[in-house]
């Protein structure tokens, strides 16, 4: 990812210390339990969006580096929440919060990291659609992990459920990177509202491709379980797919919609899903909407981060973590 990113490498960079500048505090538990998630490293993408598409219009890394700060700390929030719900005892190859400290901790945990996102959006009360946009997407974003919880284990799902999911809990956060980026070095709708749709595209793509490794990608690389979302009944597009194509659906849907499945039933139900084509078509989807979201870069001007944009947009194609 450094790679891609070379051009605001020293960005990044500067979002990192101002992360931990952050989330430091002066009690030692309180300090350690909320730079857990951080100090295990990440992505950054959406800082990194947000930092390429004000690149777009009058950049200055402190208009930005808020929102980028407060877009990553959002993320974060998320994720501790989704651990405990999820049960998911490591991600990014270490143990989460939950892992290390319970629930009630970590609940509490995410809830002081989204506070301290709060925090830095408020220093843009010149610019109001930063705190309009975040906060309308982080109700979406409570709505699509609602809705995920209200159908594991739920086999009579449709294409339309799913992406609903997508959209509401990784898609409209990414666009909100890609927009607001923009926003806060003051472009206009001709130059932020393109970015949008991109980071749309892309996050319904990124998403879909992270449910597709879920299922085959090296545990190593991924930092957690292969066939999570399977143990979870967590019905994703593959799954999707295989309910209504398989040969073997009836005993698909019996691997599906059991609670407590066995290392061997997880392999079994996620061999049935490949053999099936599931895979295979998600990946055709992912393509699909890869392609939209390039198309929305021919409506910016041809300055670096448009490149980067587009090699980002194959690069989520081909990930392998």
């Amino acid at each position: 990812m450094l790679d891609i990113f070379k051009e605001i490498r020293e960005d990044l960079q500067v979002l990192e210390k101002e992360l931990h500048r952050v989330i430091e505090h002066q009690d030692p538990f309180l300090n350690q339990t909320s730079s857990h998630l951080l100090d295990a490293g990440g992505k950054r993408l959406r800082p990194a969006f947000a930092f390429l598409s004000a690149k777009f219009y009058n950049y200055k890394l402190k208009s930005v580096l808020p929102l980028a700060v407060a877009l990553e700390l959002i993320h974060m929030a998320s994720l501790v929440h989704d651990d405990v719900v999820d049960s998911a005892m490591t991600r990014r190859g270490v143990p989460t919060v939950k892992a290390n400290w319970g629930n009630r901790v970590s609940m509490h945990v995410g809830d002081l990291i989204f506070a301290k996102s709060l925090i830095m959006i408020a220093q843009y009360q010149k610019t109001p659609l930063v705190a309009q946009v975040l906060s309308q997407i982080s109700v979406k974003m409570c709505e699509g992990e609602m809705q995920q919880i209200s159908s594991v284990y739920q086999s009579q799902q449709s294409v339309k459920d799913y992406l609903y999911r997508v959209q509401h809990k990784t898609a409209l956060l990414i666009a909100a990177s890609c927009q607001l980026g923009a926003v806060a070095c003051g472009a206009s709708k001709e130059i932020y509202l393109p970015l949008r749709r991109y980071g749309y595209q892309i996050g319904m793509a990124f998403q879909i491709t992270d449910d597709v490794l879920d299922m085959g990608a090296d545990q190593k690389k991924l930092g957690k379980p292969i066939g999570g979302d399977l143990r979870q009944g967590i019905i994703t597009l593959p799954v999707v797919y295989a309910l209504k194509k398989s040969p073997d659906r009836k005993r698909l849907i019996e691997l599906i919609e059991k609670t407590n499945k066995t290392e061997a039933e997880v392999s079994e139900a996620i061999d049935l899903i490949s053999k099936c084509g599931g895979i295979d078509y998600a990946n055709q989807v992912v393509e699909r909407y890869i392609v939209k979201a390039k198309n929305e870069l021919n409506y910016l001007p041809n300055i670096p981060a448009k490149q980067t944009l587009l090699i980002i947009a194959d690069f989520i194609k081909y990930r392998k973590f």
